[in-house]
């Protein structure tokens, strides 16, 4: 395990108080948006933030400091209940820099309040109303999303980049039970996470579980980071079989020695920078091919 994320989850295994998949959703809200401020950090200097509504829906864009061309459309990642465009600004700050893209953070409606399909139709909806060369990115539920709206705008899109994202419903990998407790995102938590994004919904329809969807074929580029400690591991490599399967073009890394949720503790670990620095550099590389 990378030391600094060891930290955090020591940190994370001490804390008193019931399971996480307990908490009542206004407080993991909170603690998502207060472990992001402590572990993320205050963010880089970009160009230019400007906040905004697009299709009627919240969202933040990010001008790099040195544009190179194209713009990503940014899904935050939180079970589709918790996250928020203040939550991953650190993150999208940097991906703004890395990429030299424009990066437009998509505020989406929330479960429960806003179950399956909301925060999917907000995303494809922004997707929508951006210029091209685009890109559609996401970490964990936002992973999950952008390969729904990958599959709705896959004529549009120049490339789709995925964060540990969430591919199908079953639970039930070896990644899933050989780290369902004590490393961070655990299994109960995501079945939780699924039960009131869908709420009652088939979980197992393609534009909530894309590892069994069967029309993957012309999809853009795409590049897939899997954790190595991560109960979702498994099904997002099993995801990027999958893909490869489908005669898609795939780049995929595990980053060992992380864990869910790396991608936003820019002051905890390097390995967040190197993570960012990665998919933004492919993310340039792949805008600026177009």
């Amino acid at each position: 395990m990378d030391p600094g994320i060891q930290k955090v989850l020591d940190g994370m295994n001490a804390l008193a108080g019931p399971p996480a998949h307990e908490v009542p959703v206004e407080q993991a809200r909170a603690g998502h948006e207060q472990e992001t401020k402590v572990l993320a950090g205050p963010g880089e200097e970009v160009g230019v933030i400007e906040d905004v509504e697009l299709a009627g829906v919240p969202a933040r864009i990010y001008t790099p400091l040195e544009p190179k061309g194209g713009t990503v459309a940014y899904f935050h990642g939180g079970g589709w209940v918790v996250g928020s465009v203040d939550s991953f600004d650190t993150a999208c700050r940097a991906l703004a820099n890395a990429s030299g893209a424009k990066v437009v953070s998509v505020g989406y409606r929330l479960a429960p309040e806003h179950p399956f399909p909301a925060g999917l139709e907000d995303c494809a909806a922004v997707a929508r109303t951006l210029d091209a060369p685009l890109a559609v990115a996401g970490d964990s539920a936002g992973g999950n999303i952008a390969v729904a709206v990958a599959r709705r705008l896959r004529d549009r899109l120049a490339g789709l980049a995925l964060v540990y994202p969430v591919t199908d419903a079953g639970l039930n990998t070896p990644s899933m039970r050989d780290f369902k407790e004590r490393y961070g995102l655990t299994a109960a938590g995501l079945q939780r996470y699924w039960n009131l994004y869908m709420d009652g919904a088939d979980g197992f329809q393609p534009d909530a579980s894309p590892l069994r969807a069967g029309d993957l074929e012309g999809l853009p580029p795409t590049y897939v980071l899997t954790a190595e400690f991560d109960v979702l591991r498994d099904e997002g490599e099993a995801f990027v079989k999958k893909l490869q399967e489908a005669g898609v073009d795939v780049t995929h890394h595990r980053f060992d020695g992380t864990i869910h949720g790396f991608w936003r503790w820019m002051a905890a670990t390097p390995k967040t920078r190197e993570a960012i620095d990665e998919v933004g550099g492919w993310l340039r590389a792949t805008l600026t091919d177009r």
